[in-house]
């Protein structure tokens, strides 16, 4: 099957970043989210990382105008009647994506393949809430988008291996390395980096060692690119709980409940970056 348009469900940080890189592949692109207040705070953020390629010459202003053309926003799924390939990045609760997709559904053609960005949540149960779950799959790409090279793509028992195949092509045609995975709480990525990061949340519950020198020390030592608590404040404590919280409810393996400190910081509405304050302040 030949993929002309794309569509993105949520144009959050994940949504906008996976938006931008299949503009910039030459794909037509519809992006939504669910009012034009979030909808232009993420085009908002797309614009400003081509204009800092531009200023770092990585893209010519022509380019830049160019991928932006190809993107078309909106706040209804009745636009994405005519796309070919969706990947839904809405926030990682099964009810909402069950509902996007079941929606979807009804909206695309019938040769369009459905993709959820879920990084922990059951791809077969989402499947369920379409009549055509041999063409839904998993992409989890790695954040941030644009940068990160990697895609997990998970496959679940019904997923056709044409779709498989279609998916495959078209991630490596959007610049990324492909991981395929089975459809298993967390799949590959969160079964390994989540104990990682709770772990360093409970290092600093305990007094171990400051959130500074903690991430010091990964960056340094280790070579991570960003130590733990600047990575949690970028993908959002509140996702990364949610996130282990479902591992834990299907698993029931302790390493994967959440921390005291963690769910007191998602309480106060301390979630990272998108709220200003989390494990570091950025007002």
């Amino acid at each position: 099957m030949e993929i002309k348009k794309t569509g993105v469900v949520g144009c959050g940080i994940m949504g906008s970043g996976i938006a931008q890189v299949c503009a910039q592949s030459g794909y037509q692109v519809v992006v939504s989210d669910i009012n034009d207040n979030l909808l232009n705070k993420g085009l908002a953020s797309i614009d400003k990382i081509l204009s800092r390629s531009v200023e770092k010459g990585r893209i010519s202003s022509e380019e830049k105008e160019s991928i932006q053309s190809r993107m078309q926003g909106t706040t209804s799924l009745e636009d994405f009647s005519g796309c070919d390939f969706v990947i839904e990045a809405v926030p990682e609760e099964m009810e909402i994506k069950k509902e996007v997709f079941k929606q979807l559904d009804r909206i695309c053609p019938d040769h369009a393949i459905l993709a959820t960005n879920t990084s922990v949540l059951s791809v077969i149960d989402i499947a369920s809430a379409t009549k055509r779950p041999e063409k839904v799959i998993g992409t989890h790409f790695a954040n941030p988008v644009p940068l990160m090279k990697v895609v997990e793509v998970v496959k679940t028992i019904v997923t056709s291996e044409e779709t498989l195949a279609t998916t495959r092509s078209f991630c490596e045609t959007i610049g990324k390395i492909v991981v395929v995975a089975k459809d298993a709480p967390g799949f590959i990525t969160n079964r390994i980096s989540t104990p990682f990061l709770l772990n360093a949340v409970r290092l600093l519950e305990s007094g171990a060692g400051t959130k500074e020198d903690i991430d010091t020390l990964i960056k340094e030592g280790l070579g991570h690119p960003m130590g733990p608590f600047a990575l949690l404040d970028l993908i959002g404590i509140d996702t990364v709980c949610r996130g282990a919280t479902a591992i834990y409810e299907e698993t029931k393996d302790p390493q994967y409940y959440p921390p005291t400190l963690m769910r007191q910081m998602v309480a106060m509405g301390w979630l990272g970056r998108k709220t200003g304050k989390g494990f570091y302040d950025y007002s």
